[in-house]
């Protein structure tokens, strides 16, 4: 006889994965943008060199 279908696990689940995949995102975009301000990617301090010249 086959298991009856419990809904609230299944979603529990989803809700599980969409959880992580969010949480990854997110520390992917934390990463990207330390390592932008690490390497000191700034808009006002190149056009002002250029400039100069």
């Amino acid at each position: 006889m086959a298991f009856k279908p419990n809904y609230n696990h299944e979603r529990a689940e989803r809700n599980r994965a969409k959880a992580a995949k969010a949480q990854l995102k997110l520390k992917e975009r934390e990463e990207k943008a330390a390592l932008r301000k690490a390497s000191g990617e700034g808009n006002d301090a190149a056009p002002e060199e250029g400039s100069a010249e």
